[in-house]
């Protein structure tokens, strides 16, 4: 299913990116800082309560997004890559999840299983230190 998010809901921030890259990295604001919040959003509510429920990190206490791109060395590029993963967010969140349908083990996984069990054991025994009979002492 298709979303599409206004770019007024989107907040964008340009900023310095972090680690080694010489004086580009210290001039030039590439990094993109976005902030997306889901209770603002115009999303419907199902797809609200999914994202909000996601155990992801980059999603806040307060039920904001934010993603910070700063793999290129592009602004354009960071920015693509910022949008890009927020949709794969919100497109994780529009999949309906399956219903588990509870099974019994069959007969023969039971008796497979048993059976490891009795050879786990088998080879423990055979592991153990045989007691021998006391002999006389050799003092």
């Amino acid at each position: 299913m298709d979303i599409i998010i206004p770019e007024n809901e989107i907040e964008i921030t340009a900023i310095r990116a972090q680690g080694s890259g010489g004086q580009n990295v210290n001039k030039v604001s590439s990094a993109i800082h976005l902030r997306f919040d889901i209770g603002m959003s115009s999303l419907p509510e199902i797809y609200k309560e999914r994202l909000l429920k996601l155990s992801d990190q980059r999603i806040t206490k307060e039920g904001v997004i934010v993603i910070k791109a700063q793999r290129c060395r592009s602004q354009e590029k960071n920015r693509e890559e910022a949008l890009g993963r927020l949709y794969e967010i919100i497109d994780s969140a529009t999949k309906v999840p399956r219903i588990r349908k509870p099974t019994k083990p069959t007969r023969s996984s039971q008796a497979k299983r048993l059976d490891s069990k009795i050879q786990r054991g088998q080879l423990k025994t055979t592991r153990k230190k045989l007691l021998t009979e006391p002999g006389p002492d050799r003092s």
